[in-house]
C-alpha cells in the first residue's frame, strides 16, 4: 500500500508542487540527486570515477507536451555530452523518451535522439533510452530497434523492467537481437494484468530473465540493475554457472544507495556503474526512490523528526 501510495504521489501535479517548495524534502533528494545544475552532475561523475566506478549520467526530466520544449532538453544533453568528452570522464548517458517528445510524436523523439546519439558516438559514449510507463513499452523498443539497426547507432541501448509480464517475450528477441539491455525491477503504478504485483514473483522474474538472456546470446550485453543483495548473489550464481565473461555484463545501481556495496563490487572486480541524475526536475525521481526501499522512507522520515 506504501509502494502504491508512493508512486501514485510521483505523477501528481499538487503533490509535486508543495514538495519542490519544501526545504527538507530537496535536502533530502539530494541524497539521490547530484545536484540541479551540469557542473553538480560533473563533479558528482568526477569523485565516482576516482572511487573506481563507471557512470551513467542522466538530465532529469519526462513528459514534455511541447515540441519547442524539447530543443532545451537536447542542447543540454549535447552539453553533457562535451563535458563528458572534455573532462576524460568513465560515463554514459542515459534519455528518458518523454523528456524528448516522445508523448508529442516519435517523429520528434526519434530526431532528437539522433542528435544526441550521433554526438555521443563521436566521442565513444554510450546512450540508454530509459523505459517508463507501459503505455510507452512499444514504442520505445520501437525507437531502440530503429536506431540500432535504421540509423546504425551502434552506440544505443534500453530498458527492461522485470515486473512487466510480457518481459520474458521482449528478452528472449532482444538476446537473439544481440541488443544492449538494462534490466531493472520497475517502478511505475501498473495494474496487476499487466505487472506482477508481488514482490516474489518480481524477484522470481528478474532472475528467470537475466538466465534467460545471459544464456540466449553470445553477444548481448546485461547491465543489471539491482540494489537487492539476494538478487545480486542469485544473478553472481549464474554467471559463475554458465561462466559468462566479464566483458558481457556489469552491475548498475543508483547515486546514494548501498555505496558501500558499490565499492565492494568494484573491489572486487566487477564493473560498478552508477546511475547519477541532475536537474531541477527532481521531484518524480525522489519519490520513485522512495517507493523502491523502505529504507529509504526510513531515512526521509528520520530527517524529517531531525534525528
Amino acid at each position: 500500500m506504501l509502494r502504491r501510495l508512493l508512486l501514485y504521489l510521483s505523477a501528481a501535479g499538487w503533490a509535486r508542487r508543495i514538495a519542490t517548495h519544501w526545504g527538507l524534502a530537496r535536502r533530502v533528494a539530494l541524497r539521490f540527486v547530484a545536484g540541479e545544475t551540469l557542473d553538480d552532475a560533473v563533479e558528482a561523475a568526477r569523485k565516482l570515477n576516482q572511487q573506481g566506478l563507471l557512470v551513467t549520467l542522466n538530465y532529469l526530466g519526462e513528459s514534455i507536451t511541447r515540441a519547442e520544449d524539447t530543443e532545451a532538453v537536447v542542447a543540454t544533453y549535447l552539453a553533457l555530452i562535451e563535458q563528458i568528452h572534455t573532462q576524460h570522464l568513465r560515463a554514459s548517458v542515459s534519455v528518458k523518451p518523454t523528456h524528448l517528445g516522445l508523448d508529442i510524436g516519435e517523429d520528434l523523439c526519434r530526431d532528437n535522439l539522433r542528435q544526441i546519439l550521433l554526438a555521443a558516438k563521436s566521442c565513444g559514449i554510450p546512450v540508454t533510452i530509459d523505459m517508463e510507463g507501459s503505455p510507452h513499452t512499444d514504442r520505445t523498443l520501437r525507437l531502440y530497434r530503429t536506431l540500432r539497426d535504421e540509423d546504425d547507432f551502434s552506440n544505443v541501448g534500453t530498458v527492461i523492467q522485470a515486473y512487466l509480464r510480457r518481459s520474458e517475450a521482449d528478452m528472449q528477441q532482444l538476446a537473439a537481437e544481440g541488443s544492449f539491455i538494462r534490466l531493472c525491477k520497475g517502478a511505475y503504478l501498473e495494474p496487476p494484468d499487466i505487472a506482477f504485483p508481488d514482490k516474489v514473483e518480481v524477484d522470481a522474474n528478474y532472475v528467470r530473465l537475466v538466465e534467460l538472456y545471459l544464456t540466449g546470446s553470445d553477444h548481448a550485453y546485461l547491465c543489471l540493475a539491482t540494489h537487492d543483495e539476494r538478487m545480486i548473489q542469485a544473478v553472481q550464481k549464474l554467471i559463475r554457472q554458465y561462466t559468462i565473461s566479464p566483458e558481457r555484463y556489469e552491475f548498475q545501481m543508483l547515486l546514494g544507495v548501498r555505496s558501500d556495496r558499490q565499492a565492494e563490487l568494484a573491489a572486487a572486480g566487477e564493473k560498478m556503474r552508477i546511475y547519477v541524475p541532475y536537474g531541477e526536475a527532481w521531484y518524480p525521481y525522489f519519490v520513485r526512490r522512495l517507493a523502491e526501499r523502505p529504507a529509504n522512507v526510513w531515512f526521509f522520515l528520520r530527517m524529517l523528526v531531525g534525528r
